[in-house]
Formats: structure tokens, sequence, C-alpha cells
């Protein structure tokens, strides 16, 4: 694997929490690599690390021991206030409970990361304009979140994630709080988004929802299980 066409690697990934007097590893010595452009979900049940593993993916945590290298940045022992500015500039977060704000209209919630990169208000809101009609949302752009369907508020947190061309798109179990139907329809979208050239990582525990990735790691007990790439995708 080349070098520069790797945005993610971790290796010999620790993570361990200490509750009252005892430890819990969380994460024990995972390695993994990921290119750009891939399309990848980490599953596991619950308990299996997959959530913590998407906090230090997601530089919301950082690793006990081990080392993180995020598009060519060593982010393993950075300080809040660095990962901050990491999380902006290199990953578009998309969580199952959406975490748009209700006050805000959808092009106001999509625009938000670009304040943080300095960017003024008349370019934030004509960027998160079109970011918006390229997940379908054109006509919907003055409405509120509790003037929105579920995959409406879904597809506002893909297009707030998109907004600043990161390095990675990562989704915490994004279909979760969705009827069958809209989670095709939002998987479909993450298909569109990953085909434009986006790195995706998908961390779910619904098989369904995994086929769609190109490759499938899961892990059980902190470590990984296996990593395939999988044959058969499901195509929509």
């Amino acid at each position: 694997m080349e070098t520069e066409d790797v945005v993610i690697r971790i290796e010999n990934i620790h993570k361990i929490y200490q509750v009252g007097d005892q430890q819990v590893r969380a994460l024990d010595g995972v390695d993994l690599s990921v290119r750009r452009h891939e399309y990848v979900a980490i599953m596991g049940p619950s308990g299996s690390g997959k959530s913590t593993m998407m906090n230090i993916l997601g530089c919301l945590d950082i690793p006990s021991d081990g080392k993180y290298i995020l598009n060519g940045t060593d982010v393993s022992e950075m300080d809040d206030s660095a990962l901050a500015e990491v999380r902006n500039k290199e990953i578009g977060f998309v969580f199952q409970s959406f975490n748009l704000l209700p006050r805000y209209t959808a092009v106001e919630n999509v625009a938000l990361p670009l304040i943080y990169s300095g960017v003024g208000k008349e370019e934030r809101i004509a960027r998160a304009g079109q970011v918006l009609a390229q997940v379908g949302l054109e006509n919907r752009m003055a409405h509120r979140p509790n003037e929105l369907s579920g995959g409406q508020r879904q597809r506002v947190a893909l297009a707030r994630a998109m907004i600043n061309n990161p390095s990675i798109i990562l989704a915490d179990e994004p279909t979760g709080n969705l009827d069958t139907k809209t989670s095709i329809d939002i998987m479909r979208l993450f298909n569109e988004v990953w085909h434009g050239g986006n790195t995706i990582i998908v961390v779910t525990h619904e098989e369904d929802i995994a086929r769609y990735a190109r490759r499938i790691v899961r892990l059980r007990d902190g470590k990984v299980e296996s990593d395939t790439i999988n044959e058969n995708p499901t195509i929509i």
C-alpha cells in the first residue's frame, strides 16, 4: 500500500478506560489502514470496541497507546484544540441522531463548519446551498429540522459533513433512526458521494448496511476479527 495513498493509518492502538477500580480495555492492539477513496464498514457487536474506534478515528478521543496518522499528520497525542482543528478540516461526521441545531435552517446548519474555517457569511451560505442541492434539498434550504422528515434531516447532516471537502466522511449508525425505505435512499446517497471521490467509513451493527461498503472490518473484544473485501456489495 503506497504511503501517499493512505488517508488513515493506525498502529497498535490501545484504549483503556478506568471505571472505578477496574480497567476496561476497549481496544487491544488494533492496526488498520484505509486508502483514499475506500468505502469501509466497521462492524461488531455491543462491547466490541467499534464506538471507541469511531471516536479515535474521528479525533473525538485519543488512544492510550499506539499511533494514529491521519492524512500524513500524527494526531495520536494532540491536545483538544489541535484535535478540534483537525476534525473540522479533515473529517465530516454523520450521526444517527443527526445533531442538527433546531433553531437554524437547513442551509445555516450546513454552513456551520465554515464559520470555524473563517469563511465569510455570503460565501458560507452560497457553498451550503450548493451542497444541499447535491443531496436533493435545494427546495428545503429555509426549513428548520422540525419541518423536515428523518431522511431529509440526514441529508442535511450529510451535506454538512461534505461542506469542508474533508479527507473522510465518518458515519455512525447513519440509518439507525430511519425506516427501511428511507435507509435505502440514504445509502444510495452515500454511494453517490463515494463515487464522487470521497473516502467513507460507516460504523454499524447492521449487516444489511455494512453490505453497501466495499470492505468490511469486524471487531470483537477490542481486536480486529476479520478484514475482508466485500465481493458482492449491495448496488442501488
